[in-house]
């Protein structure tokens, strides 16, 4: 369980990924956000050890990426995306 996940979002932009360890998609997902790290902070949530972050974000799906600006969901999106879609939406949150 993360303690004090509010308090890890509540300031700044984050991508946060929920994932399961026993999901295809979510180690597709996990080698694409590597090139990330030095551009958002990634906060990886293992969906199975989690269950009260996944019932309050209402994750029915993973790998589910999930960008907080200031403690509030930005974007979301679904299942594999592009290395592109992630860039597109890391400038948008930035503006």
């Amino acid at each position: 369980m993360i303690k004090d996940f509010d308090e890890l979002i509540k300031d700044g932009i984050h991508l946060v990924d929920f994932y399961a360890t026993w999901c295809g998609p979510c180690k597709v997902v996990a080698e694409l956000l590597n090139d990330f790290e030095d551009k958002i902070d990634i906060i990886r949530v293992d969906t199975d050890k989690n269950s009260k972050l996944v019932f309050k974000y209402r994750i029915m799906s993973v790998p589910t990426l999930c960008f907080f600006k200031n403690g509030k969901v930005f974007k979301e999106l679904v299942g594999i995306t592009s290395k592109e879609e992630i860039e597109k939406i890391i400038k948008e949150i930035n503006e």
